[in-house]
């Protein structure tokens, strides 16, 4: 398992919940978020910029 700093940025929403699933759906693209957190909202572009800690599992392949 590794961890990862990642940004993504994320159409604002209309509402709390629907930001927070856009958020967590983005995510989950690139792994299981530890932690995430909005760092900027840029309101002309109506985008979040979130960064976030997350995992990714390695795929061993055996050698034979």
């Amino acid at each position: 398992m590794t961890t990862h700093f990642i940004t993504a940025e994320i159409d604002l929403q209309s509402c709390p919940a629907e930001m927070y699933r856009a958020i967590e759906a983005e995510l989950q693209q690139q792994g299981t978020p530890l932690r995430w957190a909005v760092t900027d909202v840029d309101v002309p572009r109506q985008k979040a910029v979130v960064e976030a800690i997350v995992t990714q599992v390695e795929v061993q392949t055996s050698q034979r």
